[in-house]
């Protein structure tokens, strides 16, 4: 039976493996090991990559990289940070993290990223922050974000860990906000064979309270002027990214032609969760709607395909989190979602072939 998986990263390992080996054993005769010159090459590459203007920060994940980047901006207890419900629960803990309150914004049902309609009511005078979660490779409309907090002392940090190399109205994710906060998580567009992240930011001052947060708020050698974490990327990771950030703009443009094929042969079956106005889709997933979705995943696992769901559990609707007090209802679109969405095969090496044979396989359940 053939075998379509949700995600394969051995396919690029076997076309990058005589780079990607060499680059680990360049790290390991160098005898350095951590933010060693891997590292600083890795950070100014990024920057490059993201445009050219600014300053990238390598740190332990992306968790850390929201955790870290909110710090910086002195957000903490007895602060609000407002996100939404539909995103990996990271989102949320490296809010907590920092010591913040969590408070929710529901979401546009077509585009699955925050409604901006909605934010302003979810701003007080606690509000420190806006976490703008760019989701499954889809960019949040950030200038508009801006103007909506305009004259308040509020803060923005993307979530770009499903958006390397988004874009909106020709502008990277990542850049548009105080800080973009990326992970490289191995199963990411750029994705590390462990964990990685990154801060971005265009304020020098901020970029140097994050290098100082992610080691022990060390100002100078073994010398702390802030409280800080352990939180630093690695020169054998920052090695391999290196490698795949070569490839990178060549694996989103094949993403993006897998989801033009995907859109052309699922028309009409089911609804894909679609870009905003002006965004250029990374596709870090390829996510459609439907109400048949368990009866969808069963008969794909059948015939052979992998799938996934990203979100099943709206975040205000788990244990950990119902101390924030959100009742069943209280984000109806998000709830909404969660109970219809549909991650499909999505990675620079699947085949034409094999996504016909998915879309094949979708229409058998749903036509």
């Amino acid at each position: 039976m053939k075998a379509i998986p949700m995600f394969d990263y051995l396919a690029q390992y076997r076309m990058l493996a005589p780079q990607i080996d060499e680059a680990i054993h360049r790290v390991l005769k160098s005898g350095r090991l951590i933010l060693g010159p891997e590292v600083e090459a890795f950070e100014d590459e990024f920057s490059e990559f993201l445009g050219g203007s600014g300053f990238s920060i390598g740190v332990g994940n992306g968790t850390d990289a929201v955790a870290i980047a909110l710090r910086a901006l002195e957000v903490g207890p007895e602060d609000e940070v407002v996100t939404v419900s539909n995103t990996a629960v990271p989102t949320v803990s490296a809010i907590r993290e920092a010591g913040a309150t969590p408070v929710f914004c529901d979401v546009d049902e077509r585009t699955g990223l925050m409604d901006l309609d909605l934010l302003d009511s979810c701003l007080t005078q606690r509000t420190k922050a806006v976490v703008a979660v760019h989701l499954f490779g889809n960019v949040v409309d950030i200038p508009r974000l801006r103007t909506i907090i305009s004259g308040r002392d509020v803060a923005v940090v993307e979530d770009c860990a499903q958006a390397h190399g988004a874009m909106l109205n020709g502008v990277m994710a990542g850049t548009m906000g105080d800080v973009g906060a990326f992970s490289f998580y191995p199963t990411k567009n750029l994705g590390a064979y462990g964990d990685g992240g990154m801060c971005f930011t265009k304020d020098r001052g901020l970029a140097g309270r994050i290098r100082s947060i992610r080691m022990y708020g060390f100002e100078g050698q073994h010398y702390s002027v802030r409280e800080g974490v352990n939180s630093r990327l690695d020169e054998l990771q920052a090695a391999v990214l290196r490698v795949k950030l070569q490839h990178l703009p060549e694996y989103i443009q094949r993403r993006r032609a897998i989801a033009e094929r995907y859109d052309t042969l699922l028309g009409g079956v089911v609804t894909p969760v679609v870009p905003g106005p002006g965004v250029l889709h990374a596709y870090h997933l390829y996510v459609v709607r439907t109400a048949q979705r368990e009866k969808l995943r069963a008969a794909l696992k059948e015939s052979g395909v992998g799938s996934a769901v990203h979100y099943p559990y709206a975040i205000h609707r788990m244990e950990a989190y119902c101390f924030l007090g959100y009742g069943e209802g209280a984000l109806p679109v998000t709830e909404k979602l969660a109970g219809e969405i549909l991650s499909l095969p999505m990675y620079p090496e699947l085949s034409f072939e094999d996504v016909s044979f998915v879309c094949e396989a979708v229409r058998c359940v749903l036509d």
